[in-house]
């Protein structure tokens, strides 16, 4: 299928690894041109491997707007404009009851998972808008509609950006920026590789065990019984940004394996 955006620029936030380095591939193989961004310029020169012969690199931190800025206006320098973003940049944070985690617990989650995605808003849609076209999509989870105890301030974090989301696509969509989000849920990537090493540590089991353990006590959703591949969110992703999905808008799409056990987003 074609998606019909070849030649399009696409800005990948948290592109060193996981859903966003499967997202740059994918469009890349579209024939986009990519804006490839991580706090991390080592490790994304070093992760993004054969993409980065053809695709902009540039380390900055979401945490702060001029350096947001400074990344679309780099991207908008090198390519002349920035059609899309795919933002997938955030952090787990801190766990456990949520009423003992601090203040700083909850800031750290706001500022990281929720806000950054204001100030890529902030940069990107007003050029798009001018141009009458547009795609921003953002990553938030199951918790956002399936909260689970211990994570409270990846919850709350994850459920401001949907809600952020569905806000910004009820006026962007008449200026042709059409805004969704993509909700995974126990995908492989980094983030549940360091969970279930710590899962398996805890309970004295084999990796691949605290794995199934997992998936059988605390998702029994996934009937699947198996983790989700990023090149699934990606591929969700991909139709998402492109003119096939021209009447998306305000959307929550679950990649998540049926783990999410509900009707409503």
């Amino acid at each position: 299928m074609d998606l019909g955006i070849r030649g399009r620029v696409a800005l990948i936030t948290g592109a060193s690894g996981g859903i966003g380095l499967a997202v740059a591939k994918q469009l890349s193989e579209e024939g986009v041109h990519l804006v490839l961004s991580d706090v991390d310029q080592q490790k994304l020169e070093k992760e993004s491997g054969a993409l980065a012969q053809s695709s902009l690199l540039i380390a900055a931190d979401m945490t702060r707007q001029q350096e947001v800025d400074d990344l679309v206006k780099r991207g908008t320098e090198r390519f002349g404009q920035i059609d899309i973003v795919v933002h997938t940049a955030g952090v787990t944070g801190a766990k456990g009851d949520p009423l003992e985690l601090a203040d700083a617990d909850y800031e750290e989650a706001w500022a990281t998972d929720f806000f950054s995605a204001v100030r890529v808003a902030r940069a990107a849609i007003p050029p798009m808008r001018a141009k009458g076209w547009g795609r921003f999509v953002c990553i938030t989870s199951e918790n956002a509609v399936q909260p689970y105890w211990e994570e409270a301030v990846y919850n709350v974090a994850k459920a401001a950006l949907a809600a952020f989301i569905k806000n910004l696509s009820y006026k962007e969509a008449a200026h042709g920026v059409l805004c969704n989000t993509v909700s995974p849920a126990f995908i492989e990537t980094g983030m549940t590789n360091g969970m279930m090493e710590k899962r398996a540590k805890q309970m004295g089991v084999s990796f691949d065990e605290a794995v199934k353990s997992f998936l059988d006590e605390e998702r029994p959703g996934i009937v699947q019984k198996r983790r989700g591949q990023p090149e699934e969110v990606a591929a969700a992703i991909a139709l998402l940004v492109s003119d096939r999905a021209s009447f998306i808008n305000g959307s929550n799409v679950r990649v998540d394996g049926g783990s999410v056990q509900a009707i409503q987003n």
